[in-house]
């Protein structure tokens, strides 16, 4: 696994506003803290999200993008691309690896956290269809579209977008993780952002003991000390 220190930038790939805030805010602020550039690609517009049945659609969609936006300001994220996909109909095409190697092209991170494509049955919400989809498209991004100059060369002759090799997948949500990463020292910026959520988030009285408790239990599974609050990934190498 690359140490932090040999990452310049990290793309976060979600389905999802409020995505990356459940299952990485806390590492993406120790990132951002060492200096490290993050940007965000959220592939829905979140139009689906929300209980109020009030509230137009549309409206929805703009107001998770600003929710989005705001949560990440938490967490030192201010470079945010929204692809605008339709909430809950999301597939693994070759129109969505295509925009995925878009953007991994334009950005040329080192790192590429995103969600996993297998279903979790310890967790049924971890595998909602568009993580599982936006997850597969962004491995298949990842390896072979985005650094294969012969997979999808307009992107080389019409938008000059090189081929870029990412060194490094993180899946978040997975059923097999490899890595804890020691998040009690961000974990306030975590439920601040995830507060940001305002329309997505039922329980914001409960909200972090909820996440202490899901937390501490992802600390416990990776041998941290007792009171420790952790993220999980499974970390592949791309090579």
């Amino acid at each position: 696994m690359l140490e932090d220190a040999e990452i310049g930038r990290i793309l976060v790939i979600t389905a999802h506003p409020d995505d990356v805030d459940f299952g990485a805010a806390g590492t993406v602020a120790r990132w951002t803290d060492a200096g490290i550039d993050v940007s965000y690609c959220v592939v829905t517009n979140g139009d689906a999200g929300g209980s109020d049945r009030s509230v137009p659609r549309d409206e929805m969609a703009t107001l998770r993008q600003a929710e989005q936006t705001a949560a990440a300001k938490q967490v030192g994220v201010s470079d945010l691309h929204f692809l605008g996909y339709p909430d809950g109909r999301v597939e693994p095409t070759l129109g969505l690896r295509k925009d995925l190697a878009r953007v991994i092209r334009l950005l040329r991170p080192d790192r590429v956290l995103c969600q996993s494509p297998e279903r979790n049955y310890v967790r049924l919400g971890i595998g909602h269809p568009d993580h599982r989809a936006v997850g597969s498209a962004s491995l298949d991004a990842v390896y072979p579209d985005s650094r294969n100059p012969f997979a999808f060369p307009e992107l080389l002759a019409e938008e000059k977008l090189e081929p870029w090799t990412v060194r490094e997948v993180w899946i978040a949500g997975g059923p097999a993780p490899t890595h804890y990463v020691d998040i009690t020292d961000t974990f306030a910026r975590k439920v601040a952002a995830l507060r940001s959520h305002v329309s997505q988030v039922k329980d914001i009285d409960g909200l972090e003991d909820m996440l202490r408790t899901r937390l501490g239990r992802a600390a416990a599974d990776g041998g941290l000390p007792e009171g420790r609050l952790a993220e999980a990934f499974q970390v592949l190498p791309t090579g």
